[in-house]
């Protein structure tokens, strides 16, 4: 009968324990003397806090146009750094190859596998996802599609790239700006090469 008591009395003390609030936080930090210029101050140590600035989210803006842009960023973001790498590679064997045959069979035989390797993700992107990666190229080469096509394929490939560009409605021509049209796309990219998206 004891135990039973005993028993039945501890299980309503944890119960009531259960509901009281405690009124210690969940978490202490240790406050060390630190002697600075004469003087003995108290000081915690905190964590390394990054300040990017205010995010200017516009007027009439929406949750999911936001993540809508972040999906195909994170989708296109990849092609354009291999434009970025591919050309680097390109630059640099084109200063070794001196005969001009040498090099347009080189530009082709690229041309080919390049269609080969990537043609099948081009075609299934989107028309947005397609202006994107024209903006990021220009933003990793400092170069515009237009002007990189011109360079290694000629003005009048170019010319007729721009023109099928112009009719899904996009321009070769435009160059990437991070503090103005290209502001929230900028500020993706940034999430994304600190691995926070």
């Amino acid at each position: 009968m004891i135990l039973l008591f005993d028993v039945v009395s501890a299980s309503a003390q944890k119960d009531s324990l259960k509901h009281k609030t405690d009124t210690l936080p969940d978490r202490f930090y240790v406050i060390q003397k630190v002697e600075r210029d004469g003087e003995k101050l108290p000081e915690i140590e905190i964590k390394e806090v990054t300040i990017s600035g205010k995010k200017r989210l516009f007027e009439g803006f929406q949750y999911w146009r936001y993540e809508r842009m972040v999906y195909n960023v994170r989708k296109v973001y990849p092609y354009a750094l291999i434009v970025r790498d591919k050309l680097n590679e390109v630059n640099a064997r084109l200063e070794q190859i001196t005969d001009e045959k040498q090099k347009k069979k080189y530009l082709k035989d690229l041309e080919r596998e390049v269609f080969r390797n990537y043609e099948d993700d081009i075609r299934e992107m989107t028309i947005t996802q397609g202006k994107i990666l024209i903006r990021l190229i220009d933003r990793e080469t400092s170069n515009t599609s237009f002007d990189l096509i011109k360079e290694y394929r000629g003005k009048i490939a170019a010319s007729f790239w721009q023109g099928i560009a112009r009719i899904f409605g996009t321009n070769l021509k435009e160059a990437y700006d991070p503090v103005g049209d290209d502001l929230l796309i900028e500020m993706i990219i940034l999430e994304i090469e600190q691995g926070r998206l």
